[in-house]
């Protein structure tokens, strides 16, 4: 069974391990491992402590996913969340990353978020599918990244709005 809860201090450093695997997955993430645990150690406090929406994933325990949404830099945008997700492969493709997000934008909603966007992979087919079934619309196309992994590194900017017209 996996537990979604708002993450606190105490799963730093299960997080970090989390990250680092996809991000060393190298289909997912722009980066290819994780920052240093001081790094995401900082990042996380500061997210507890401004109210910014996050929430982990956990099974027995420990971190097996994630899910965020922080504010895109300057203040026009201060209103406009940045979403990042990501979860261990064997906890995919069970509706943890559905339960993730709803959790998450959820929160994003309450905390004054207008709208939140995100970027995936033309090749991340599945997560694709997850977050159109959320609402998020296409709205931009940026060039293909000039790796040669075997997967389409063309980057999808989606975005959702939040605003419930109240």
């Amino acid at each position: 069974m996996v537990e979604i809860v708002p993450i606190t201090a105490a799963y730093i450093e299960s997080f970090h391990r989390t990250l680092d695997f996809v991000a060393r997955e190298r289909r997912y993430l722009s980066f290819v491992q994780a920052p240093p645990l001081d790094s995401t150690r900082a990042f996380i406090l500061n997210n507890i402590q401004e109210g910014y929406p996050q929430f982990v994933a956990l099974s027995a325990g420990d971190v097996v996913g994630w899910c965020d949404v922080t504010p895109k830099s300057g203040p026009i945008d201060a209103r406009v969340g940045v979403l990042g997700m990501g979860l261990l492969p064997q906890f995919r493709r069970q509706g943890n990353g559905t339960r993730l997000m709803a959790a998450t934008l959820e929160a994003a909603r309450r905390v004054g978020f207008s709208r939140v966007e995100l970027n995936v992979y033309r090749s991340n087919t599945d997560a694709i599918r997850l977050y159109q079934k959320a609402g998020f619309v296409l709205k931009a196309v940026q060039p293909r990244e000039a790796r040669d992994d075997g997967f389409d590194k063309t980057l999808l900017v989606m975005a959702l709005a939040l605003d419930t017209g109240r």
